[in-house]
């Protein structure tokens, strides 16, 4: 059988499109469930958790990208982590998670596009060992969910999900914040068993 998953929430906040460019300002990850085979634990989105706010790489950033986090350009720059230093950390984090799960990280995010760009970004850009998911470890939960849902990708918003898949946390924009309340969004993703396709 192969090797157990686990799966890992992740959000990203930045002050502009794109990365090179522009600067991740923060990230958070959340650890929200290990699968082996056909089983899928659920695992307490709060209880293996990591969390950065990072130094900007570029002067060029869009204030409409950076208001969204609410975080304070100069701070970073003073007080953030350098990006060598938090991708790094993430890194460590996710193999001390493996170890203890015994499980590969696989990269889970609604869009995924947005937060993998980056994420893999950096971590390419950054830590010793490139990016800990490998080059396509990942799974987009708006994919998952227009797949069980059976409906278009256009129709696979959150405003259009059963309010019973949506975490009950508020959406703060602070990024360790916004992914476990992702990770509670994945975990009903998983369990649920949806409607019948209509055709």
């Amino acid at each position: 059988m192969a090797k157990a998953e686990f799966y890992v929430s992740a959000d990203v906040e930045a002050d502009g499109p794109v990365p090179g460019p522009f600067s991740m300002s923060s990230f958070g990850l959340s650890v929200a469930g290990v699968r082996a085979g056909d089983v899928f634990r659920v695992i307490d989105p709060a209880e293996h958790t990591f969390y950065a706010e990072l130094k900007p790489i570029s002067d060029a950033f869009d204030p409409e990208a950076l208001a969204v986090g609410g975080l304070d350009r100069g701070r970073l720059a003073r007080e953030g982590l350098d990006p060598v230093e938090a991708m790094n950390g993430a890194a460590a984090w996710l193999a001390a998670v493996s170890d203890e799960l015994d499980a590969k990280p696989v990269f889970v995010a609604y869009p995924l596009g947005y937060d993998w760009m980056w994420m893999y970004w950096y971590f390419i850009q950054f830590a010793d060992g490139g990016s800990p998911f490998g080059h396509s470890r990942c799974m987009d939960l708006k994919s998952l969910y227009a797949a069980k849902a059976d409906v278009q990708i256009g129709e696979a918003t959150k405003r259009s999900m059963p309010q019973h898949l949506l975490s009950s946390r508020p959406h703060t924009h602070n990024a360790l914040d916004d992914a476990i309340e992702q990770a509670e969004l994945f975990q009903n993703l998983m369990r649920w068993d949806a409607p019948r396709a209509r055709h």
